[in-house]
Order: C-alpha cells, then sequence, then structure tokens
C-alpha cells in the first residue's frame, strides 16, 4: 500500500499578487502530488509596495527588510492554519511546509562568480507559528554550486504533466515568463529526454505595472485594455532586442532587470510619445513573442504548451500565444489535474517532500549547477 504524507506549500512570485497556499498528499517514495486544499491571500497595499521597494537599494534596507519578511511570514501562517483548519487536521499531521518567500533580488553567478539570490522569509517565526517543520530557502544551494537557482519548478512540472508520447511544454505567467520543456517520455522503455527550463523575459511585471500606473488598476483583467490597443512596431522591436531574450539557457531573470527603469528607457527612445494603451497590447505582444521565440528555437517539437499562473487567465495573453504558435496546442494545466494558480505553490510541497527525504530538488541541465542538490533549510515545529 503507498504511504503518503501531507505537506503544504507557500508561493508568491515576482507578480506581487500575494500568497497561494496549497495543502497536499504526497506519496512517500515516488512524490506524486494530489493538492487537497488551495487558499489565496492578496498581499496589502503597504506590503506589497514595501516588497517592491526591496528590489533596488534603499535606506535602512536590512531593518526594514527583516520586518516585512516577519509580516510576509505571519501572512502566510494564516493561511496554513487555515487549510488545517479546512482539512480537520492538526499541525502534527503535517510532515513539512515548503516555503518560497518573497524573491528580492536574483543575481546568480555576478560579481564575485557566485553571485546571490535573496528570498524574502522568517522560516523561523514560521514555525514558531505554526509548529510544522519549515523547508525555506530553496534557490541559494543551486547559485552556491554555480546555478542560477531558478528555474526550479521544471522538475516538479516533469513529475506532475510528463506524459509518454507527448512533447510538452509547461509555462507559468508569473511576474517572469519561465518555461519546463518536458520532452515526449519514451512509451518502449527507452531513456526519456532530459527535462529543460528557464525564464524567458518578462509576463505579469510589467503588465501589471503599466495598467497601475495609468488606469489604477492592480492588473489588466483578461487583458482587456491590451486587447483594445494596437501593438506599436517600433517599440515592440526595440524590446526584442533585449540581449537576455537572445542568451542561451541557463538563464533566469527578474524585476532586477525587467523593472520600471528598464521600460522606461524604451519609451524615451521612441520617436514619438505612444498612446497608454497601446503600450499595454505591445508589452502583452512582447511576452507573447519572447515565449514563442524561445519555444520554437528550444524545443521545435513541441506539440503541447500547457499555461499556469496568473498570467493563464489573461485571455488576450493567450490568443497572443495562440496567434505566435499556430502548429503548438496552447491551453492550461486545469486540463493536466492542476488548476492555474495551484501549480507553483504545489512546488514548493513537492520540494518539501525532496528536501524530507534527502532527494534533489535541482536539474542540472536547467539550471547550470555542477550537479544534483538537495534544496532548502529547515525550521524545525517547537513540539515534540
Amino acid at each position: 500500500m503507498r504511504r503518503t504524507e501531507h505537506y503544504i506549500g507557500l508561493m508568491s512570485g515576482t507578480s506581487l499578487d500575494g500568497i497561494d497556499a496549497v495543502h497536499a498528499e504526497v506519496t512517500t517514495t515516488e512524490g506524486r502530488v494530489r493538492v487537497l486544499g488551495h487558499q489565496h491571500q492578496p498581499f496589502s497595499a503597504d506590503l506589497r509596495a514595501s516588497l517592491l521597494g526591496f528590489n533596488l537599494s534603499g535606506p535602512d534596507e536590512i531593518h526594514r527588510s527583516q520586518l516585512a519578511a516577519n509580516q510576509l511570514a505571519r501572512q502566510q501562517a494564516s493561511l496554513v492554519l487555515g487549510l488545517l483548519q479546512e482539512a480537520g487536521i492538526s499541525p502534527a499531521q503535517v510532515t513539512a511546509v515548503g516555503s518560497h518567500g518573497q524573491t528580492v533580488r536574483h543575481r546568480p553567478g555576478e560579481f564575485d562568480g557566485c553571485g546571490y539570490t535573496v528570498q524574502l522569509n522568517a522560516g523561523a517565526l514560521l514555525a514558531e507559528l505554526t509548529d510544522i517543520d519549515v523547508v525555506c530557502d530553496f534557490r541559494s544551494r543551486d547559485v552556491a554550486a554555480g546555478g542560477q537557482g531558478a528555474p526550479l519548478v521544471p522538475a516538479f512540472h516533469a513529475s506532475a504533466f510528463g506524459h509518454a508520447g507527448i512533447e510538452r511544454a509547461v509555462l507559468n505567467l508569473g511576474g517572469i515568463a519561465n518555461l519546463s520543456l518536458l520532452g515526449a517520455p519514451a512509451i518502449d522503455g527507452r531513456e526519456a529526454q532530459a527535462v529543460r527550463g528557464f525564464d524567458t523575459g518578462p509576463a505579469n511585471a510589467l503588465l501589471d505595472h503599466w495598467i497601475h500606473r495609468h488606469l489604477g488598476l492592480a492588473f489588466d483583467e483578461n487583458g482587456a485594455w491590451a486587447a483594445g490597443g494596437r501593438v506599436l512596431p517600433e517599440l515592440l522591436a526595440a524590446m526584442m532586442r533585449e540581449p537576455f531574450l537572445a542568451l542561451p539557457p541557463p538563464k533566469s531573470t527578474g524585476r532586477d532587470l525587467f523593472n520600471v527603469d528598464w521600460l522606461n528607457r524604451q519609451l524615451q527612445a521612441l520617436s514619438s510619445a505612444p498612446e497608454a494603451r497601446d503600450v499595454q497590447a505591445t508589452l502583452a505582444e512582447l511576452t507573447a513573442q519572447s515565449i514563442a521565440q524561445a519555444l520554437l528555437r528550444h524545443a521545435p517539437g513541441t506539440t503541447e504548451l500547457l499555461a499556469c499562473g496568473g498570467g493563464a487567465l489573461n485571455a488576450d495573453l493567450m490568443d497572443r500565444l495562440r496567434q505566435a504558435l499556430p502548429g503548438i496546442r496552447v491551453g492550461n494545466t486545469a486540463e493536466a489535474g492542476l488548476p492555474v494558480m495551484q501549480v507553483e505553490a504545489a512546488a514548493f510541497a513537492w520540494l518539501a517532500w525532496a528536501f524530507v527525504h534527502r532527494q534533489a530538488g535541482n536539474r542540472p541541465e536547467v539550471t547550470g549547477a555542477k550537479g544534483l542538490r538537495v534544496l532548502g533549510c529547515l525550521h524545525p515545529r517547537h513540539s515534540a
């Protein structure tokens, strides 16, 4: 009989829209994940602004960042306890919480040959508030081993969405877009193609910034504002010349590159001032075109693309992807059994399972690390 364990996964991504939490049952040996519960809690306006501010240097940032991490942990704890109450289980029945934290700087391989990645987290406080083992700091070990520390989800995507005979890709549309290239696992027992994955460029980060700047909205629901604009060829061509987009994998990025200053530089170089709505349409097209370019360059045999993350709910963006990839069926992960807003949090429940069972959480062919590594650091529960 298969043994299972309970895990909780917590994820807040570069879109900074809030925290997704899942309660998952994971088989102890194979690491197969079944989501039993999901909750989402938006960030308050002050916490979101605080977290966004840490992408650039500022005054007294050590003090401010640690208080923000404590605030984040309290919000995470309320979600964890809510999931336990919903499931009718106690903290003692949960093996571990996998907490990603909030990425505020991501500079792997830079400066001293190692670089760093920083996810704000207060794992000790979270363990204290929940009385559950907390596994966090998943990315830094991969960076220490010469990797990018990202993306970490391809190993989970392979476990959850790999399908015999289908060359499938999984696309996460958070603040930044990343692809997992799953290849076509063998039907006849031969070794499956290695899983690959990398960041492709911006997804929701710039779209959300631009609509908030002009309409005061948190995001462009269904892409309706972008759908009513027109793509600006001059602006699109300039943005597509960003050197990161042409870099070969392994590669990862974040708001360190694709931020307000980057967008302002693109706009200042235009021959005339654009209409705000047309910029939104062009940013949506940038996301679609950069993803399509990357997928066709690195996995031209792909037959199916499954999207997840908040951007998968953007009808205009999904339509742009279908137009940019006419030979590929474009859908979402719900079709394969996991709703789009649960995938990344489920991945960190799976990474917590991998840590507990001393399984590698990275894929060196994805991140560029020197080898397989067990990822994460443990903050134990306080009860026996």
